[in-house]
């Protein structure tokens, strides 16, 4: 039976499971992303021709072959470039296209403009006929850079208290070395952009599947030589970033740009799925070497760590992706007495840039991976041993000088602990291996220690613009990027809940460098944090306006005037939004208002490594329960109890959809995507869907439990809220560790199976082998 309308709640707008406001679009397959666009009049398509060497000096490019095939229009060089040759996003040592030496073998040497993309596609397809180059030595792997001191940048080192004296005093000591792979985004939808020249050719228009349009406008100026407010970048949705497209969308915006330029016409540059591969870079692979020490509880005393990355041919996002690194080894730790050593090994290989975690995750599983084996070592769970080395009152400022002020770990993990049965499943697993020969059960528990901001505290800032139309609609505009992740829907929640309208009175327009300028990439897990507070400035200023209006018009004071409902009132008088704002406007009253958000408190000396580069922290839990085959090495994540600290959630349904994907993500890293290069040309050989495997929905846990922690940010975020993007990717150690459990009951008391990562198949066995 309906209740009578005078008593149904509505339910809040900010703090409710609202569906995401593109969802009915995605499922429907109407969503336009870029490639959807009309393409305007005579569009021409692009392609590039890649070098087919890893490393070599290039002598000559026969051009007029290339230019001699069915449908080609031109073929841009370096030479035609009339600005900077150069889409590196902080050091200019990465070009648009080769000029004179060849780095790495798929890197762009010319480009194709075609009448059609199969025909531009054919013709740069060509490129290992038409380049004539020199070969010389090629580097792969980071450690090979290590031993020869070749870095993209001078190598970063972060000390507390006296890590040398503590080891050589310590009860025990563990040396190891350890590698782990990189990551593919696999972004559904692949870097794309349309270039349209604007009138008179004193502009030009880029549509570009960005997370950083910013960026891309001004590496776009760079490379025509013009100032920025000569170019407009938007972007209406991606089909996926996680970082892939924050740096490395540059090169192929620049380069239809600059064809469209030339050429007078709208030029499209989308790539084919390998030539993706081929060209961009993805989450740095690391090597790590470590010696730590600890007492007879497992607690640690003293830690000495190396860290090599591998930032391929040049430095793009390197920096900041090691130092995210170096600052997340402690993850949930108390580490008294450490030595960190961070080397970004030059490889003449794709450059690595961000991905989701941005080194973050890297960092973290270090030390994981360290209390594992002293678990192991000891005899102890691994559990209890984490819960030993918890941050705690008195023992909370990390390495880099933070203060961890909200110390959830330990609640956190206590309650999962308990909702996931952890120690019941843990006896029952020790039975089954007792039993069973051939098939082999683990179990693994991982904290999560986040920190939410740029780790360059300049970026930590945002912009929006809200307009109110004189009918009660509202339109925002702000800086960061929608790419599936639910941000629009989140601030126009929080829009919608500062002028008291229902949800679908508030819209979110494309990203625009128009619009709104300068802005900082969607990505650090900042964009609800930033863009939100720029929106609710911008609304709480409109506001501010109507309830002075309101106030004269009700007779009260502007500051008992309410917005609830749709309506406005006060003073014992109400009026609907939508009648207020119309007679506001013919009282002139402005209706539209930008608004600005600057993170407070955050510095940074990258020097000394040592400062207050985070907000805050977001916290996390994840038990994981395995099954491996030992005969074949193949292994199922059977059950997976994930808790995570979003704070006060904006929109429960995004969150837990966020904390699914992170973690199934970081599993997916972590267990099957393996990234191979040829030893002897340096040619990526997984650079398709046949060869490098993603998750699918079959690998997804068959239990698989996710539950929000449910306390509000301690820090003044956007309604007491936490980000969600990518702390979650860091809920994947669970299931790397509880594979390696599985393989350590395959041999003697207190071994440590020395499992790689990705734990493929092939990977288990060797960890199986080498412990039996």
């Amino acid at each position: 039976m309906n209740k009578p309308e005078a008593l149904v709640v509505a339910e809040p707008v900010v703090g409710s499971p609202r569906p995401h406001e593109s969802a009915h679009l995605h499922v429907s397959g109407a969503a336009p992303y870029t490639d959807d666009l009309p393409e305007p009049a005579g569009t021409l398509h692009a392609a590039l021709g890649l070098s087919p060497l890893a490393h070599g000096r290039l002598l000559d490019l026969d051009v007029e072959r290339i230019r001699r095939m069915p449908g080609v229009v031109a073929v841009l060089t370096a030479a035609d470039i009339a600005g900077e040759n150069n889409c590196g996003p902080l050091l200019h040592d990465d070009p648009i296209l080769a000029d004179g030496e060849l780095r790495y073998a798929g890197q762009p040497v010319f480009a194709v403009i075609a009448t059609g993309r199969e025909q531009a596609r054919r013709a740069a397809a060509l490129a290992r006929e038409v380049v004539r180059a020199e070969p010389l030595p090629a580097v792969l792997t980071a450690l090979e850079a290590h031993a020869a001191g070749q870095y993209v940048l001078p190598p970063m080192h972060l000390t507390r208290g006296e890590p040398a004296a503590h080891l050589a005093a310590a009860p025990h000591r563990l040396q190891g070395a350890w590698s782990l792979g990189g990551q593919e985004q696999f972004y559904l939808e692949g870097q794309i952009s349309l270039a349209v020249p604007q009138e008179g050719g004193e502009g030009i228009l880029v549509h570009c599947s960005t997370q950083h349009p910013s960026e891309m406008q001004q590496l776009v100026a760079h490379a025509l030589g013009w100032p920025a407010h000569r170019v407009t970048v938007q972007c209406r949705r991606m089909g996926g970033g996680f970082g892939g497209k924050e740096s490395q969308s540059a090169l192929f915006a620049c380069v239809a740009a600059v064809a469209a330029l030339k050429l007078k016409r709208a030029v499209k540059l989308r790539l084919d799925r390998d030539d993706d591969f081929l060209i961009t870079g993805r989450r740095h692979g690391f090597d790590y070497r470590w010696d730590v020490g600890f007492d007879d509880e497992g607690r640690l005393l003293a830690a000495d760590v190396e860290l090599v990355s591998n930032a391929g041919h040049s430095a793009d996002l390197s920096a900041p992706v090691m130092a995210r690194a170096l600052c997340h080894f402690d993850n949930a730790y108390w580490l008294p007495h450490v030595a960190m050593h961070g080397y970004c090994a030059r490889t003449h290989t794709q450059s690595n840039t961000a991905f989701r975690g941005f080194g973050g995750p890297q960092g973290a599983l270090a030390i994981e991976m360290i209390l594992d084996g002293i678990a192991r070592r000891l005899g102890l769970d691994p559990a209890e041993v984490r819960r030993r080395n918890f941050y705690a009152p008195g023992q909370d400022t990390t390495p880099y000088g933070q203060q961890v002020e909200e110390l959830h770990a330990q609640a956190l993990t206590e309650r999962l602990l308990t909702s996931s049965d952890y120690a019941r499943r843990r006896a029952e697993i020790d039975a089954f291996n007792a039993e069973n020969h051939v098939f082999k059960k683990g179990l693994a528990f991982t904290p999560v220690k986040f920190g939410i901001s740029f780790n360059v505290a300049h970026l930590n800032q945002a912009g929006a613009l809200v307009h109110v139309y004189t009918d009660g609609s509202v339109l925002v505009n702000h800086g960061g990027t929608e790419m599936g992740q639910g941000l629009n829907t989140k601030v126009a929640q929080v829009v919608a809940h500062e002028l008291g309208l229902p949800l679908q009175a508030v819209r979110c327009s494309a990203t625009d460098t128009s619009k709104v300028a300068n802005t900082s990439a969607t990505a650090a897990s900042t964009g609800s944090d930033l863009n939100g507070k720029a929106a609710q400035d911008a609304a709480r200023k409109v506001k501010a306006r109507l309830a002075a209006f309101a106030a004269e018009r009700f007779g009260c004071a502007a500051e008992l005037v309410a917005f609830e409902g749709g309506s406005v009132s006060g003073g014992g008088q109400s009026l609907p939004f939508a009648d207020l704002v119309a007679a506001a406007y013919l009282q002139r009253v402005q209706l539209w208002s930008d608004g600005f958000y600057a993170t407070p408190g955050l510095h940074w000396d990258r020097n000394r490594l040592q400062g207050h580069p985070f907000y805050y922290y977001a916290w996390g839990g994840a038990v994981c329960e395995a099954l491996v085959d030992t005969l074949t090495g193949e292994s199922r994540i059977t059950r997976a109890d994930l808790l995570h600290d979003v704070g006060a959630s904006l929109n429960p349904a995004l969150d837990i959809g966020q904390i699914e994907g992170g973690f199934i993500q970081g599993m997916g890293w972590l267990t099957m995507e393996e990234l191979v290069w040829h030893p002897k040309t340096g040619v990526l050989t997984t650079h398709a869907p046949s060869t490098y495997k993603i998750p699918t929905a079959n690998d997804c846990p068959p239990e698989l439990k996710v539950e929000l922690f449910g306390v509000a940010n301690a820090s003044e975020t956007i309604h007491r809220s936490k980000a969600v993007g990518e702390p979650p990717l860091l809920l994947g150690f669970a299931a790397l560790l509880a594979i390696k459990d599985a393989c350590a009951a395959c041999g003697p008391a207190h071994c440590d199976p020395p499992l790689r990562a990705p734990a493929t198949a092939e990977a288990v066995l060797d960890a199986i082998d080498a412990v039996r």
